[in-house]
């Protein structure tokens, strides 16, 4: 495969079970299956074990929505796009056993503001550490998946004193390499990473996915997960009622626009001095146990060898298991 797991999904949610396979797994389509009652986050949060709780707060100039529970030392966890902190469902209540878990959906994400601006990493980055320090804390652990990794480690690049340890997630920062992802790759030397270019259009993807997120949200599924009953219909409805508006589509496409002010931020930052933990799937480990060194300065990667890309979806157990070690 010339085009390697970093550049396919590494960068995004993604679909590397496509490449694998040389094809285009096929969702079940989305008005096949009867829209259901969505839960609100309150609700979804009081399903937890844990005593967690929905939370609000203002930060940077916006409201952020979060989810809170359990005791002891403070980790915060970021999801990615299409997501949002009921990504972590499964992990959280294992954390919660030893810290207090704060689950954030990041600006433009769920029941967080979507603004018009700010949605660069690092502006995203100085949101969370306001957030954790209207909570009253200095330090923070911090784990990140997909987007969500991005901005964790660009809050250990920008506020070191207030990273106790970071851990990312099958993502790395987006960097230089993405401008040589080709849009049409030759036969059998990679696939079409439509979700890039598709949100860096403007006004467009709010007029044609507004109402139908359900649609990406199974195609992306159906072609990254190793088993489609990782992520039910449930949790799939979920996702897909937090993006379904023309402002949440905008907002999501934000994050992938911010992408050339982020690749010209991470020439700016040094190396990370605080502890790092890569967690890498079967496609990206070997990527992050080549890049991570060059980023941080005290580093370990894991394999998640069952995974493709949502790790704390296919294997929460394992990905549960090495954060407590990592965060203890």
């Amino acid at each position: 495969m010339s085009l390697d797991r970093r550049k396919m999904i590494g960068l995004g949610a993604g679909s590397a079970a496509l490449a694998m396979a040389g094809g285009v797994a096929v969702a079940e389509p989305a008005a096949a299956a009867p829209r259901r009652h969505v839960p609100g986050d309150a609700a979804l949060a009081r399903s937890l074990s844990g005593g967690f709780r929905s939370r609000y707060a203002h930060a940077n100039g916006v409201r952020l929505h979060y989810v809170t529970g359990g005791s002891g030392e403070p980790v915060v966890l970021l999801a990615g796009w299409p997501q949002t902190w009921w990504a972590w469902r499964h992990v959280m209540p294992e954390l919660a056993r030893r810290h207090r878990v704060i689950a954030v959906d990041i600006r433009g994400m769920g029941g967080s503001d979507k603004p018009q601006g700010g949605y660069d990493k690092k502006n995203m980055a100085r949101d969370v550490h306001e957030l954790v320090r209207s909570l009253g804390y200095s330090q923070v652990s911090i784990v990140g998946h997909d987007m969500g990794a991005m901005v964790a480690f660009s809050f250990a690049a920008n506020h070191p004193a207030a990273t106790r340890r970071l851990a990312v997630v099958d993502t790395l920062h987006v960097d230089e390499t993405q401008y040589d992802l080709p849009l049409l790759p030759r036969p059998g030397q990679g696939f079409n990473l439509w979700w890039w270019a598709f949100n860096q259009v403007q006004g467009l993807p709010a007029q044609l996915a507004a109402g139908r997120m359900r649609h990406i949200v199974d195609w992306l599924f159906a072609n990254s997960l190793p088993d489609q009953g990782l992520v039910p219909d449930f949790d799939r409805a979920v996702y897909a009622h937090a993006y379904d508006s023309p402002d949440a589509v905008r907002a999501g496409t934000a994050w992938y626009q911010a992408a050339h002010q982020d690749i010209a931020d991470l020439k700016t930052y040094g190396k990370v001095t605080a502890p790092v933990l890569g967690v890498g799937s079967q496609l990206t480990y070997d990527q992050f146990r080549q890049v991570l060194p060059t980023l941080a300065t005290d580093v370990r990667v894991v394999r998640a060898d069952k995974s493709i890309h949502y790790i704390p979806e296919e294997q929460p157990e394992l990905l549960s298991r090495e954060l407590l070690k990592f965060l203890a």
